[in-house]
This record gives C-alpha cells, sequence and structure tokens, in this order.
C-alpha cells in the first residue's frame, strides 16, 4: 500500500497522460455519459468500475475515437485528441483492447500479434508484394520484436504458430493484450480483461498487467468487474454511475465512499462492499 501511495504522489506532479474534460455523450433521448471529468496519471494503473449501464465502455469507445463527444474534450499527453480518428490515436500510441475478444480466430497468434503494429509500418503496397528490400527488412524487424519481447513476456510462446481459433478463453485473452503490446503504446486501455477468466488466469493477467507498467512504462486504464483485482493491482480509481462520475481517488478511499456502496448494493453498508471485494478474490 505505501508503494502504491508513493507511486501516485509521483504521478500527481506530471501532467496527465489523458485528460477528460466534461465528457458529454448522448443517442438520442439517452445520455450515456454526463459532463465526465477525471485525469489519467502517467505511468500508474487507473481503473473504471461502476454497475452494468454506468457508460464505462461508452467512455472507453469515445476515448479511443470510435465515438464523437456532443461536449467536453480529450488531451492525451497534454495534446487535444478533437478531430483525431480511431487510427491515428492508435499511431500516437493510444492502445485497446476490447470486452468481446476481437481477434482473427483463423490465423495464428504469431500473425494476429503482428496485425497490432500495422500502424506504424512503412512499406508500400508495392514493396509488400514485391516483400524484398525494406518490407522485408520490416518485416524480420517486426517479428524478431515480437517473438524476444512480446511473446516471451506473456509466456506464450508454445502456442505461437497455433490458429487462435482452437485456444482456450484465457489465452485469447492474453493474445490479444500482446496484440495492443504490438502498437508500442503509451497508453493501453483495457476493456474487462479478466472478464469470464477463471481464479489462475485472473492472476496472471493481474501480474502481465502489472509488469507492463512497471516493465514496460506504459500508463494503464482499465475497466473491470473483478472488484478484488481493481482493489489490489490500482494506483486510481474512478467510479461511474449514470454515465457520471460519483467518485474519484484512492482504491481504498473509493471503496469506503457510501455513494460507490449504495451504486453497487442499493445501500450504505461498508462491510458488505468489503466481503464483496473478499468473495470476488477468493472466487474460482
Amino acid at each position: 500500500m505505501e508503494e502504491r501511495d508513493r507511486s501516485s504522489a509521483a504521478g500527481a506532479g506530471r501532467a496527465p497522460a489523458l485528460a477528460v474534460e466534461d465528457i458529454s455523450l448522448s443517442f438520442g433521448g439517452l445520455k450515456a455519459l454526463r459532463e465526465v471529468s477525471f485525469a489519467v496519471p502517467p505511468g500508474q494503473i487507473t481503473s473504471v468500475i461502476g454497475p452494468n449501464g454506468a457508460g464505462k465502455t461508452s467512455l472507453f469507445n469515445t476515448i479511443s475515437g470510435f465515438y464523437r463527444p456532443h461536449g467536453g474534450s480529450i488531451r492525451y499527453f497534454g495534446e487535444s485528441l478533437a478531430g483525431v480518428p480511431a487510427p491515428e490515436r492508435a499511431r500516437r500510441g493510444l492502445a485497446r483492447t476490447f470486452q468481446n475478444i476481437a481477434l482473427f480466430r483463423g490465423m495464428t497468434v504469431l500473425d494476429n500479434i503482428k496485425l497490432g503494429h500495422h500502424a506504424h509500418m512503412k512499406t508500400s503496397v508495392l514493396d509488400a508484394l514485391i516483400y524484398t528490400g525494406r518490407a522485408k527488412r520490416e518485416e524480420m524487424a517486426l517479428r524478431q520484436t515480437v517473438e524476444e519481447k512480446i511473446i516471451d513476456f506473456l509466456e506464450i510462446d508454445h502456442i505461437r504458430k497455433a490458429p487462435v481459433g482452437s485456444l482456450s478463453y484465457g489465452l485469447q485473452k492474453r493474445v490479444e493484450l500482446a496484440r495492443a503490446l504490438a502498437m508500442q503504446p503509451r497508453v493501453l486501455m483495457l476493456d474487462e480483461p479478466v472478464a469470464g477468466m477463471n481464479r489462475e488466469e485472473t492472476e496472471d493477467m493481474a501480474r502481465f498487467i502489472l509488469d507492463v507498467k512497471e516493465e514496460w512504462d506504459v500508463t494503464v486504464l482499465m475497466v473491470e468487474h473483478d472488484m478484488g483485482m481493481v482493489m489490489d493491482i490500482s494506483d486510481h480509481v474512478v467510479v461511474l454511475n449514470f454515465g457520471e462520475v460519483i467518485a474519484n481517488g484512492l482504491p481504498r478511499e473509493v471503496a469506503a465512499d457510501s455513494r460507490v456502496i449504495e451504486a453497487y448494493l442499493g445501500s450504505g453498508d461498508v462491510q458488505e462492499l468489503r466481503a464483496r471485494v473478499r468473495q470476488s478474490r477468493d472466487a474460482a
């Protein structure tokens, strides 16, 4: 806990990696986000939590450029993202995974991961067709980086030639993380990275996320329902409910906030929320 507090203090003295300011988003008469504001400190793990329908995925889609907000602004390391399309945000180092696995099931693990680096490739169509010179050198350099750094880091060398469709759900989630890392992210956005995983898979993924932050110096913004994992690895937690921020701070502060407890449980019982967190940690 003390180490996390020191990390938070260090991040607080630097400009935010992401600054979300008064973001509003509507679908017809439905207000998905209502003047949402928070900052993501660099070099930390910030988690966005909230009940189903709170607006978490809408927020992620807005930050990554899939939705255009109806009000407010988003700044990425001090630069406005207004009018910047999703592919360009990816090229700038804003990478993400998805709630539902979005891999090419018939392709191998290695080929799926290499696709994550596509936004940074400089090979022309002609170079690619001939596959000589620059195209071949770039391809070989990419394969070396993926195999020696990403695949080794995520401990998936034994499946790198396997088709993704043949893998377990937990391994597919790990491959999706690998593809996001191939995008060379400065900020990694993870949409429910441990959803549907068993306890062992969840612990492995939590370890990888911590290592991405500490060893790769990547800022992490995560949406997750596993309260045990959120409280264990997050430096900072933002809570959404009905499209509004109702709490924002250190994990222990958020866990004790009566508005958060009421949003999740419909009551103000702190002990009940703590019991839920313990149950989440102990769940298989």
